[in-house]
């Protein structure tokens, strides 16, 4: 009987084991996560969660039963220490050995750290004492004009905290969106009192706040740390698979060697669509790409295309951004951006690549059509509907 693996306990682990056994696959699967908890859903975590309008059951990709109920072997807070290819054997920290037939890297990121006394924001124990924090009010200094940076500033504002984001981009989400629509970020920000620093950056953390590149000091009770992930490339690495910004894979989510796959905010895969390879982060990658990477693993054809998918949800604002503005020339809205109800479309060589709709709903699979088909756009028609 085989044996599969799946080294990462999180969204995209999770609905491969789910998908593995929808699709009938009666071998063994084995899934080890070093995390503490069950799999569970990220987004809610800088999100409803962190804002208190969710409840912390309500973030777990399956019950706790489920587990057992499927026949996966579930073993939480065991890192794997090596992978050995050649011997089709993962090593765990606990001295045990894994044997795997097939094996589904889905290692996740980490946030980027920064030396000094800070609150990061990753796992459920991290959003659990941001929250908490948060509570008790305060001065909170943000580290970070990012996705992660600008849901943590709206959290900790709708607590009542008083925030200052330091940021050395020109704007927030200036490399996200690009300068127009990053600065409509900074406004909703600013107009909700948040003190917005860009063009400098965090020289030193202490325990009483932020010196800047400036040399300016900003006292703090709790600084935030939103600066990027870096994702678990190590255990890859070091077995001998290919790796770039990622782990590589080819567009059915094969790496280098035919037994293995990878799924998740670790995995650099050749898009179709594009014609290069992509590392996506977001949650839309991991809830697809793991059930792409199951049924890769059992011999089906896969071709992993998805357009690439955000949304976030800021005091009033919430968008779903699809596509990728790499290369971008123009940009062509469709309403009022200061209503903050309109759609946004980048352009190349009069194609749209990717879309945004802010406070518009059930249009994004028609901004994904538009992307996939290439199409060259009349600008005016696009702008007017």
């Amino acid at each position: 009987m085989a044996t599969y693996v799946i080294v990462g306990a999180g969204l995209a682990g999770a609905k491969a084991a789910q998908t593995l056994r929808e699709e009938g696959f009666d071998g063994d699967i084995v899934l080890i996560g070093a995390e503490t908890e069950r799999p569970y859903e990220r987004p809610p975590l800088s999100k409803e969660f962190l804002q208190g309008r969710s409840e912390r059951d309500k973030i777990f990709v399956h019950p706790p039963e489920w587990y057992a109920d499927n026949g996966v072997d579930l073993r939480l807070g065991l890192r794997a220490t090596r992978i050995e290819l050649d011997d089709h054997l993962v090593r765990l920290e606990d001295g045990s050995r894994q044997p795997y037939d097939k094996l589904l890297m889905a290692t996740g990121a980490t946030p980027r750290r920064l030396p000094g006394p800070a609150y990061y924001l990753r796992t459920v124990q991290d959003s659990q004492a941001l929250k908490e924090r948060f509570a008790q009010g305060g001065d909170v200094l943000i580290v970070g004009a990012s996705w992660i940076g600008l849901e943590t500033a709206a959290a900790a504002r709708q607590a009542g905290c008083a925030v200052t984001v330091v940021e050395p981009e020109p704007t927030a989400l200036n490399r996200a969106l690009g300068h127009e629509l990053g600065d409509l970020f900074a406004r909703l920000h600013a107009r909700k009192g948040v003190d917005l620093r860009f063009g400098t950056a965090a020289a030193e953390i202490t325990t009483t706040g932020v010196r800047l590149s400036s040399g300016e000091r900003l006292t703090a009770d709790l600084v935030v740390v939103g600066v990027g992930a870096a994702p678990e490339v190590g255990l890859a690495r070091d077995a001998g698979l290919d790796v770039g910004t990622g782990i590589l894979t080819d567009a059915a989510l094969r790496t280098s060697h035919p037994d293995v796959y990878a799924a998740g905010d670790v995995a650099e895969s050749f898009h179709p669509l594009y014609g290069r390879h992509l590392r996506v982060e977001h949650w839309a990658n991991a809830l697809h790409g793991g059930p792409q990477a199951a049924r890769s693993m059992l011999g089906q054809d896969v071709v992993h295309d998805r357009v690439p998918y955000f949304y976030t949800d800021q005091y009033e604002l919430g968008m779903e951004f699809s596509g990728d503005i790499e290369g971008y020339e123009e940009i062509v809205y469709r309403g009022d951006p200061e209503s903050l109800e309109f759609i946004v479309y980048w352009l190349r060589e009069n194609r749209v690549i990717a879309g945004m709709n802010v406070n518009t709903w059930d249009v994004v699979d028609d901004i994904q059509e538009l992307i996939r088909s290439g199409v060259i756009i009349d600008q005016k028609e696009l702008s007017t509907g």
